[in-house]
Parts: C-alpha cells; structure tokens; sequence
C-alpha cells in the first residue's frame, strides 16, 4: 500500500508540472481521472493476490481511491489534514484479525501522534530553563505515552478494509486508519499533560508551556 501511495504521489507531481497552463479545476478533473486508473490497476492486483472486500462495502478499486486522495488531503494551512496507519491481523475468523488489525494500526497512529507532539515539546523544552534532569524526565514521559495515547484514541473506524482467506482456515485482514491531525494533538496533548502533572508534579501553567506549539 506505501509503495502505491509513493507512485500515486509521483503521479501526482508529473502531472502538476505537465498541467501548470491549466485551471485547477481542469487539473483535478486530470488528477481524478489518473487516480481511478492507478486503482482500478492496483485492484485487479489485491483481485489477484485472493483479497476481498467486505460485504456492503464499495469496490476495490474505489476504496484505493479514496484511501489514496484521502491521505494526500491538506489543511486551510497546506498542512497534511490526516495522520494515516497500516494494520494487518491474522485469525480464525474475520471478526478476531480486524479487532486485532485496528489494535496493530492504532499503535502506529499512536506511535506517530507521539512524535508529533514530542516534536513541540522538544523545541520548548530546548528555550526552557529547564534543568538537564528534568528535561530528561519529561523527554521520557512522552517516549512512554504511545499506549496511553493509543486508549485515548477509542474506536477507529477502518476508512481501508480488505481480507482474505488463509490456509488451515485463517483470515487475514488489511485496514488503513486516519485521524485528523488536529484532533490528534488535541488528544496527545491531554493524555501527555496528565502523565505530566502526576508523575512531575507540574501545575497546569507549567504543563502548558511545555505542550503548547510557539505562537508564529
């Protein structure tokens, strides 16, 4: 799927330079159009390896597309709008390897709201007087907050969802997940600033500082 999404923004960039003389109108109807064609390829191949979508869920090829132009969507800010996140699970039985996919594709998204906001941190941190100790357990705080993060998250609802049926009665399930990446720092910034207070005894201002991006 990553490799995919790599050719589709390499398409993506082709074509902006082949349709610079164009209105951007004309140049997403260009876009759209070479998307559809790029997943409706990379469906029959899913097709091909034995994956499947599930039943009342849109076609293959219409889920790639979406997928694909959902997670090159920007902010007003030109900024990417999502974080997104692989999982894939392995059980007897479909229910059991997509709990267990959504599980492995949260972490992920935990793992890279945490970067995020340990990105913040660690520039306030940088311009704080903090001394060398504290910076240091805070640092380690944030390292050890990706499960906490991940229970806060609750419930995602796969917008990618594919499966397959395995030897000695397996199934095998592929999901993609977003999360606004707004909402993601909002979320990360709650759960970090708990951790914060209770293990630095840190008061709310403190903990503000330290979370809390610059004003530009």
């Amino acid at each position: 799927m990553k490799k995919n999404l790599l050719l589709f923004l390499c398409m993506i960039c082709a074509a902006s330079l082949v349709f610079s003389q164009k209105t951007d109108k004309e140049m997403k109807k260009e876009l759209k159009e070479k998307a559809t064609k790029e997943a409706q390829k990379q469906a029959k191949q899913y097709a091909k390896d034995g994956w499947r979508v599930y039943p009342g869920s849109l076609p293959m090829d219409k889920l790639i597309e979406q997928s694909w132009m959902k997670q090159v969507s920007e902010d007003e800010n030109g900024k990417p709008k999502y974080i997104t996140a692989d999982g894939n699970g392995v059980a007897e039985s479909k229910s059991a390897a997509e709990a267990q996919a959504i599980e492995l594709g949260k972490l992920q998204l935990a793992g890279l709201i945490e970067t995020n906001i340990a990105s913040i941190i660690n520039g306030n941190l940088a311009n704080s007087q903090a001394s060398t100790q504290e910076a240091t357990s805070v640092t380690e705080i944030v390292q050890s907050s990706k499960n906490v993060i991940a229970q806060q998250l609750g419930y995602v609802d796969p917008a990618f969802k594919i499966y397959r049926d395995l030897k000695e009665k397996k199934v095998e399930v592929q999901v993609r997940l977003f999360y606004e990446t707004a909402q993601s720092l909002v979320i990360a910034k709650k759960a970090i600033k708990k951790e914060l207070k209770d293990k630095l005894k840190k008061t709310d201002e403190e903990v503000n500082k330290l979370i809390d991006a610059p004003a530009k």
